[in-house]
This record gives C-alpha cells, sequence and structure tokens, in this order.
C-alpha cells in the first residue's frame, strides 16, 4: 500500500534488525508491551508467525529499499458476541499500535500511515471498527488517535502495571466504519 510519501507493506523477519535500531530507545521503549534486550532474542520475537501476521512495516518513499521508519500492528480480531451470532462478529474489528522511529516523528508520516490502515480496514477488509489503546500518560499516541478521528470511548483509571512498578491510566479509542472519513 502507498501513500503520498510512504509504502506500508507486510513485515518480514528480514525487518527485525531496522525495526531493533528504534524500538531498544528508552524513549520508544517506555510505552511498549515488552522492551527488547538484545538483538538476538528480539530477532526471534519478531520472526514469531503471529506477530509478523499482525505487523506492517512503514517505510520512507516507495523505492523497495525505502528507509524503515516505523512498525505498526494490525491485528483483526472478532467482535463480542452473543452465542448465537457469533459467526457474524468473526472478524469484524481491528485493533492499530504503531510504533514510530523518533528520528522521523513530527512530520505527519503516523497520521498518514493510520489513516492509511483505516481505509484498507474499511475499504479493503470490510471491517465495522477500528480501535485502539494506549497509556494516558502517553499522549502523542492519544493525540494521534483523535487527529485521525477516533473517539475516546474509555478511560480506565490505574488499570495498567507500567514497568516503573507505577499503575497507570489507559484509555481506549474507536472509530466505526460509518462514521470515518479521510
Amino acid at each position: 500500500m502507498r501513500t503520498e510519501r510512504l509504502t506500508l507493506r507486510p513485515a518480514t523477519q528480514d525487518d527485525a534488525d531496522a525495526t531493533w535500531n528504534y524500538r531498544r530507545l528508552d524513549s520508544v521503549g517506555e510505552w511498549l508491551t515488552e522492551v527488547p534486550t538484545d538483538l538476538e532474542t528480539y530477532r526471534s520475537t519478531f520472526a514469531d508467525p503471529e506477530r509478523l501476521a499482525a505487523t506492517v512495516i512503514v517505510a520512507l518513499g516507495h523505492d523497495p529499499a525505502a528507509m524503515i521508519i516505523g512498525d505498526f500492528m494490525l491485528r483483526v480480531e472478532d467482535a463480542w458476541a452473543q452465542a448465537e451470532v457469533t459467526d457474524d462478529a468473526k472478524g469484524t474489528v481491528a485493533e492499530l499500535g504503531w510504533v514510530l522511529d523518533p528520528v522521523h516523528t513530527g512530520h505527519g508520516y503516523a497520521t498518514e500511515a493510520v489513516r492509511a490502515l483505516l481505509v484498507y480496514c474499511f475499504s479493503s477488509l470490510g471491517l465495522r471498527r477500528v480501535v485502539a489503546n494506549c497509556f494516558l500518560a502517553n499522549d502523542t499516541s492519544w493525540r494521534l488517535m483523535e487527529r485521525v478521528g477516533m473517539r475516546r470511548e474509555g478511560h480506565a483509571i490505574a488499570e495498567s502495571l507500567h514497568r516503573s512498578g507505577q499503575w497507570l491510566d489507559t484509555v481506549t479509542y474507536a472509530v466505526l466504519a460509518d462514521e470515518w472519513s479521510v
């Protein structure tokens, strides 16, 4: 998938080294579920088939050798449903997440990439709902959610234990297909 300035493509295990370069930074790791400790362990984790299937690489430009500036998560899931309509809820929701190399923040790349993924989710995949969540203290992330038209649906108080030892608030955002526009 291409945007004006970016290429979004499925991740391969060969992308591990490029994503390691920014994922190991303290400023990035502060918000990650798991901080990579060493390159070999990270390569193994990155190459997990389930993870690869949900990872989208964001590269600057359209050249096949374009520089990787981020990796995003796009995980299609089943919506919650009562037993009688479970089949109708299969594969109707996606969760998005993102990590962008701090060197490339402040240029609108994350906004451009998330908008492209929303188009893909609603137009190509035919999903009905996309969600994203983060720690409330990660204002860069929730501001991005708002910038692309997602609505804050939840604010959980002291819900998640951060590696700092503090219980932090989290926020959940979502947008429905019929209310989203580019």
